[in-house]
């Protein structure tokens, strides 16, 4: 991947009543709108909407990572205690590096605003070149989460030589360390 490639981010809602048309998803325009909002180099959504189905979230992780080669995947929904969410069990089960920092610092943030947020089991993992983020389905918990975790988003895209993420340093500014 090039460092001058259009970023593609994959942007992955994970509901059964939204994926059948019951439920406006609120939570992949959220993510989206954010990134409109924060990222200012060229970038493009992929985004999707399934059901929470372990091996349709598993398929559509592999085919963001590997066919569409998304450096960054959100997915949005399913990380809850109730029997049907699913999301990290997915998203483990596609990863060759877990990335616990991100979890515990979305749970760390959360926790100032709800103490339900300890019910959360958010997670970040590496594919290949991809990093692969688990956020909260509720659009205000999604931008608090994206606040507390996008600084180090970019520098891990770097990392995984993916393309050169910029921000919009008046919004949020990325963490990069300096050249010496």
């Amino acid at each position: 991947m090039s460092n001058l490639a259009v970023a593609k981010i994959g942007i992955v809602t994970v509901s059964d009543r939204a994926s059948r048309g019951e439920y406006e998803d609120q939570g992949g325009p959220a993510i989206q709108g954010y990134l409109s909002e924060i990222l200012t180099s060229e970038w493009k959504p992929v985004t999707r909407i399934i059901p929470d189905e372990l091996s349709t979230i598993t398929e559509t992780l592999k085919e963001l990572c590997d066919q569409k080669q998304c450096c960054l995947v959100v997915t949005t929904g399913g990380t809850g205690p109730a029997k049907r969410d699913i999301t990290p069990e997915a998203t483990l089960a596609v990863a060759e590096k877990e990335m616990p920092g991100f979890g515990e610092l979305m749970r760390k943030v959360s926790l100032e605003k709800v103490a339900t947020a300890i019910l959360s089991r958010q997670t970040a993992v590496i594919r290949g070149g991809t990093l692969i983020v688990n956020l909260p389905g509720q659009p205000k918990a999604i931008q608090e989460c994206l606040d507390a975790v996008f600084p180090a988003i970019p520098y891990c895209i770097d990392l995984l030589e993916g393309p050169f993420l910029k921000t919009n340093e008046e919004r949020l500014v990325a963490f990069r360390p300096k050249k010496k």
